[in-house]
C-alpha cells in the first residue's frame, strides 16, 4: 500500500533507498495506528507505559536541581522579585510551547529516540543522525555529569564546604553516585518507573514544605505586624519596585542607572537561567514509543506536567522571597537550604539538603532512563553499533530467547562511561553551557521543521495540533538562546562543532562500510 500513496521526500534529504524505507516505515506505522500492544515491528520496548508514568518521568526530570540553584542566578539579573517571578513564568510558558510542538510531532511521526525520527523525516537521514550523535555523545552524558556533580555538591554544601568542586575526591564521589543510578536503571523498565514514582513524591514533598513554610511566615506576619518573621523585605518593600542587587562577587547593580539595552542583556541572562531550570520538558517524547496510546497520552502528559511544574516553581520562588532577605537570594546557590536553615536552624537545613539530594537523584534516574533509550534508537537506525540496541543483558550479539528484563544495559554502560569522562574533565558551569548549546540547536531545528511540515505536508495526520504561533514563538526563542550562548561561550561552541565534524566522519565512514556489507 505504500506505493499507492504520494511519495514523500524529506527536505534536503538524499534519495537513498535506506532513507526511503525509513520514511515509508514511519508512514506505515502512522496508518496502522500507535496503540498496538507489545513490541512493534520496529520497536525495541514494550508499550506498557501510561499517562501517569509519562507525567511522572517529566516531573522527575524537570524538577531537579534548577528550582533550588537557579533562583540566585535569576535574581542577580532582574530589578525586582516580581520581575523574577515573571521570568519564571515566561520560562515555563516557553518550555510549554516547545513541549506542545514536540507532542505534535510525536503523535504524527511515531518512532523511538525523541527528536531523531522527526529530523530524519523532515530534513533527511544525516540530520537525524547528528541529533542522535549529539544526544548520545554530548547532551545526555553532560546532563548526567551535571546532576551527579550537583548531588555531591549538595552534600558538601550541607556540611558547610563550598570550594571542593574541582577536587579528585569530589569527582570520584560523583561517579559513584552516577554508577549507582545506572545500576538501578539496568534492572527493568518497571523497576525504574516504580523507583521514579518514589522520587516524584519526594519532589512534591520538598517543594510543598518550602511553600508551606512561606505560607506560615505570611500568616504569622499578618497576625502580628510588629514582629519580623522570615526575611521581612517581602512585607516592607514593593515586589515590582527597583532595588539594588548584591552580586555573588560583592558588587552592586544599581538598576536605576541601567540603560534599556543593558536591561535587555540582564533579562536575557535571567531567562537563560530559567530555561536551564525547566530543562527536561522534552523528555516525554523519548518514551512515546513505549506509551500504550501515544496519540492520547503524550499530549495529556505534557499538558498536565508542564503547568504543574510552572506552578511549583513560581510558588517555591515566591516562598524564597518571603523566607529570606532579598539581598541574600542573589548571593546563594543553595537558596532552599539557606532559607530553611535561617528559619528553623541547622538541623532542619541538613534535612532540607537530604531531600534536595533525593530530588536530584530522581532527576538523575529519569535522565539516565532516557539516555539509554536514545542510544538504542540510534542503533536501531544503524547510526551506531548494533550491540547498543540489545536489551536485557550485556553482550555483543542478540539472543533469540526472551529475557526477563527490557533495560538497555549496553547503552546504559556506554552512557555511564561517557558521563564519567565529562565529570573528570569538565566542571559544572562549562558543562551547563555545553549542554544547553547542544540541546537548543536541535530544538531549534526540530521546531523549524514542524513549521515547514505544516506547509509541506498539510495532509499529514496530526492527532494533536497546537496553533502555528506556538512553534514560531519557540523557534525565535531557541534561536536566540543558541546565538547568545555561542557568542558568550565560544569554547564550548567550538568543542560542539568539533564533535559534529567527528560525527559526520563517523557517519559517512560507517555508511561506506555498510554499503560493502561490513559492520
Amino acid at each position: 500500500m505504500a506505493s499507492e500513496e504520494p511519495e514523500r521526500r524529506p527536505l534536503l534529504a538524499a534519495t537513498s533507498g535506506a532513507l526511503d524505507a525509513g520514511v515509508a516505515g514511519a508512514d506505515t506505522r502512522q496508518r496502522t495506528g500507535s496503540g498496538e500492544e507489545g513490541r512493534g515491528a520496529t520497536g525495541t520496548f514494550k508499550r506498557n507505559l501510561g499517562t501517569l508514568e509519562a507525567f511522572a518521568i517529566v516531573i522527575s526530570i524537570v524538577i531537579g536541581s534548577g528550582v533550588f540553584t537557579s533562583p540566585g542566578s535569576i535574581d542577580t539579573n532582574v530589578p525586582s522579585p516580581g520581575a523574577a517571578l515573571v521570568i519564571w513564568f515566561v520560562g515555563g510558558v516557553l518550555a510549554w510551547t516547545g513541549a506542545s510542538t514536540m507532542a505534535e510531532l510525536g503523535t504524527a511521526i511515531p518512532g523511538e529516540g525523541g527528536v531523531q525520527p522527526y529530523l530524519k523525516y523532515i530534513f533527511g537521514d544525516v540530520f537525524g543522525f547528528l541529533a542522535a550523535w549529539t544526544w548520545v555523545v554530548a547532551v545526555m552524558p553532560a546532563t548526567l555529569a551535571i546532576l551527579s556533580i550537583v548531588f555531591i555538591e549538595s552534600i558538601y554544601s550541607a556540611a558547610g564546604v563550598t570550594d571542593q568542586g574541582g577536587t579528585l575526591l569530589h569527582k570520584l564521589l560523583s561517579i559513584v553516585v552516577l554508577s549507582v543510578i545506572s545500576v538501578a536503571n539496568s534492572i527493568s523498565t518497571k523497576a525504574s518507573t516504580r523507583l521514579n514514582n518514589f522520587f516524584v513524591v519526594t519532589k512534591f514533598v520538598t517543594i510543598a514544605a518550602i511553600v508551606i513554610a512561606g505560607v506560615v511566615v505570611v500568616i504569622l506576619q499578618l497576625v502580628d505586624r510588629n514582629r519580623t518573621v522570615g526575611g521581612g523585605d517581602w512585607v516592607k518593600q514593593p515586589w515590582f519596585g527597583y532595588r539594588d542587587s548584591v552580586n555573588p562577587d560583592g558588587s552592586v547593580t544599581h538598576w536605576a542607572d541601567v540603560t534599556q539595552w543593558e536591561l535587555f542583556g540582564y533579562l536575557s541572562a535571567a531567562l537563560y537561567a530559567a530555561l536551564w531550570a525547566y530543562s527536561g520538558w522534552d523528555k516525554a517524547i523519548y518514551i512515546s514509543a513505549e506509551l500504550s496510546s501515544p496519540a492520547r497520552q503524550l499530549p495529556l502528559a505534557i499538558n498536565t506536567s508542564i503547568p504543574t511544574i510552572i506552578l511549583c516553581f513560581i510558588t517555591a520562588n515566591a516562598a524564597y522571597y518571603i523566607l529570606l532577605p532579598w539581598n541574600v537570594v542573589s548571593r546563594t546557590d543553595s537558596v532552599a537550604v539557606t532559607a530553611i536553615t535561617r528559619l528553623l536552624g541547622p538541623a532542619f537545613g541538613i534535612l532540607a539538603a537530604v531531600f534536595i539530594c533525593l530530588v536530584v537523584a530522581g532527576s538523575l534516574l529519569g535522565n539516565s532512563f532516557v539516555a539509554g533509550r536514545m542510544a538504542v534508537a540510534a542503533a536501531n537506525q544503524n547510526w551506531l553499533p548494533k550491540p547498543l540496541s540489545i536489551v536485557g543483558r550485556i553482550g555483543f550479539k542478540p539472543e533469540e530467547r526472551e529475557t526477563t528484563s527490557d533495560a538497555p544495559v549496553n547503552a546504559i554502560i556506554v552512557s555511564t562511561i561517557l558521563s564519567s569522562l565529562y565529570i573528570l574533565l569538565g566542571n559544572f558551569r562549562a558543562l551547563l553551557t555545553f549542554n544547553g548549546l547542544g540541546e537548543y540547536t536541535f530544538f531549534f531545528l526540530t521546531v523549524v521543521g514542524a513549521i515547514v511540515l505544516r506547509y509541506r505536508e498539510p495532509q499529514l495526520a496530526r492527532p494533536y495540533k497546537p496553533l502555528i504561533a506556538i512553534p514560531i514563538v519557540f523557534a525565535l526563542v531557541s534561536g536566540f538562546v543558541v546565538v547568545r550562548g555561542a557568542v558568550f561561550a565560544p569554547v564550548p561552541a567550538v568543542v560542539l562543532v568539533g564533535l559534529w565534524v567527528a560525527g559526520l566522519v563517523f557517519y559517512f565512514v560507517r555508511r561506506r562500510y555498510q554499503e560493502r556489507g561490513l559492520e
